[in-house]
């Protein structure tokens, strides 16, 4: 079992938060896991995160840390998650983007290309034994509708769970890409068609959830064993206080339907962790599309990271204490890496995969073959029992 890894990133302050409030900051650092924070009534918070990422801090930082390593497991087939979360305009487009896709320095590069470069990386040093295909697919989730980035025409598609492949969306493309340049400008294409607005926080306001899909299939040359890995990264919308972005109209419809959602991963994240404890059984996935989509992410089978975007003004303290607490929440989910049944045509038997989370963060996921399955004939369901107290023993 490992739990969410969890990251609070704080922003410069902005020209108008210095002109409101001078150089003062709602932060106190202690080191690079913890900090003190203090409210708008001036009562202090301590913090701890599996890493804090001050206002100084480089965009490489952010992706060696957060992304790195779920990039290369993403390569053997382990299923990964990253989320940025946080206020209108607390950095996630930026965390995630970068200024721009296609153009900007080497060192704001977001973490969007840095995993696009990270993936034909891995896959170049790689053995000979191994081929590797990848797809892109872009959506976003706009007032409570699953849109197609890649063709605007499918605006509302539909969400399907399978039992071998989990959650699943129903027909949505899926764009081969060979190479970085043709990654960054199929992304570049898709971002385009997002849904942004205007606010008095931010002028191009992202107006929906946006998830970018890479799926990596891996082929051995050797055997001609397939195995699949699905990266998702979530450039979540950011939750709003009606009176200081000065929604009206559709805006403020957007704004409503953005906080209702992020409402309901909150919900989930809360029922996560009473469940984790015995004191409840139900988690309302099924409560908005946005966790519906990340129900494989948040309590299935996904390694899964969330990057707390928050400014360190006190002007905006009580939406980044709200951002900090939902990370210290989330830092209490356990998520159970599910074993994988994966046959091997050259010896015709059944063997299990054992996913095991590295102690060096430097590492991939270890994979590690039981040696007792390896020299199993059975068929699958009655070798259940004997995994299942497998799965007792070890408890990754």
């Amino acid at each position: 079992m490992s739990n969410i890894t969890v990251c609070a990133r704080f922003r410069p302050l902005s020209s108008k938060e210095r002109r409101d409030h001078g150089d003062a900051v709602c932060i106190q650092c202690v080191d690079s896991e913890t900090f003190v924070f203090k409210d708008e009534k001036a009562e202090e918070f301590s913090f701890s995160f599996d890493k804090v990422f001050y206002e100084k801090s480089e965009q490489a930082d952010v992706y060696r840390f957060l992304a790195q390593p779920i990039v290369r497991d993403a390569l053997n087939a382990v299923n990964g998650t990253i989320i940025t979360f946080g206020q209108t305009g607390a950095g996630k487009t930026y965390s995630m983007e970068g200024p721009g896709i296609l153009e900007c320095d080497v060192a704001e590069k977001g973490l969007l290309p840095r995993v696009v470069e990270g993936i034909f990386e891995c896959t170049k040093c790689s053995d000979e034994m191994s081929k590797y295909s990848i797809k892109l697919s872009m959506v976003e989730i706009y007032m409570e509708k699953v849109r197609d980035l890649f063709d605007l025409s499918r605006d509302n598609v539909q969400i399907k769970e399978s039992k071998s492949h989990g959650i699943m969306l129903n027909g949505v493309i899926e764009m081969p890409i060979k190479d970085p340049p043709e990654a960054l400008l199929t992304l570049s294409k898709g971002i385009a068609n997002r849904a942004v607005g205007e606010t008095q926080m931010n002028i191009a306001s992202s107006r929906s959830h946006c998830i970018y899909i890479f799926t990596i299939q891996q082929e051995s040359t050797k055997d001609k064993r397939v195995r699949i890995g699905k990266l998702n990264l979530v450039d979540l919308a950011g939750s709003e206080k009606v009176e200081k972005t000065g929604a009206e109209g559709r805006v403020l419809e957007e704004a409503k339907t953005i906080n209702k959602s992020l409402s309901a991963l909150g919900n989930v994240i809360n029922a996560l962790t009473c469940g984790s404890t015995g004191r409840g059984n139900h988690i309302p996935y099924r409560d908005s599309k946005l966790t519906r989509i990340l129900q494989d992410a948040l309590g299935g089978n996904s390694r899964t990271a969330l990057l707390c975007c928050c400014s360190p003004s006190p002007s905006n303290s009580s939406e980044s204490l709200s951002t900090l607490r939902f990370g210290a929440s989330c830092r209490r989910v356990w998520i159970l890496s599910k074993f994988k049944c994966l046959r091997s045509c050259l010896y015709k038997r059944e063997f299990f995969l054992i996913l095991a989370p590295s102690k060096n963060r430097n590492q991939p996921t270890k994979m590690l073959l039981h040696k007792p399955f390896l020299r199993c004939r059975k068929p699958w369901k009655n070798s259940r029992p004997s995994l299942d107290s497998l799965r007792k023993r070890m408890r990754l």
